[in-house]
């Protein structure tokens, strides 16, 4: 009898045991990402603007009905992203008028700011950072969203008189930062290159 009494205790003890062990579930995975090396080339023959963009992306005319001449895009398509470059001669928007080419100005860069703010709803912090080189005459604002909007970071150049050029760069995925961290780290030093190597034709 003492020893079904014991074998019996010895049996509550393991199930005791076992059932104090906590489970923890393991964290969500996303697929490993191969990025090739950094290499640059210029493009911008028949543009009015010249930068250099990665050996690994592809520049696109928009052919978009809405968008203008020299509006294109930047495909990067083993990161499934794209930067949508707009262009907009402010000379021909003012009418070659010293007071018609600032308002145009004007109302270009406060729209450039207003499609970056009405990403607050999803993000998280937006940083603003002013960009400035006198001697390319090249002046602008690059917008650095964090959290899970539509487009993560976003710019404008121009010179002030005749050039102005909007930059936005679009991942073609659910906006989740987790799964698209290494890519926008990927993706960021090549638009910082973009924009400082980027001159007026």
């Amino acid at each position: 009898m003492r020893v079904k009494q014991a074998f019996a205790i010895l049996i509550i003890m393991v199930f005791l045991v076992s059932c104090s062990e906590t489970y923890t579930p393991k964290p969500r995975g996303f697929f490993r990402i191969d990025f090739p090396a950094k290499e640059y080339a210029q493009i911008g023959e028949g543009y009015p603007y010249l930068f250099e963009i990665p050996t690994y992306s592809i520049l696109k005319t928009d052919n978009n009905k809405a968008a203008g001449k020299f509006d294109a895009n930047i495909e990067i398509p083993q990161n499934k992203a794209k930067i949508h470059i707009t262009y907009k001669n402010l000379a021909l928007l003012g009418k070659t008028n010293d007071e018609r080419t600032f308002t145009a100005l004007a109302r270009l860069t406060e729209e450039s700011r207003k499609f970056v703010y009405d990403h607050t709803i999803k993000a998280d912090a937006i940083d603003e950072k002013i960009y400035l080189n006198r001697e390319k005459q090249v002046f602008g604002t690059i917008y650095f969203i964090e959290g899970n909007a539509a487009s993560s970071i976003q710019f404008y150049l121009t010179d002030s008189t005749h050039h102005f050029l909007r930059g936005a760069l679009y991942i073609n995925e659910v906006p989740n930062m987790d799964s698209i961290r290494p890519v926008l780290d990927f993706l960021k030093p090549d638009i910082v290159h973009l924009i400082e190597t980027t001159s007026w034709n």
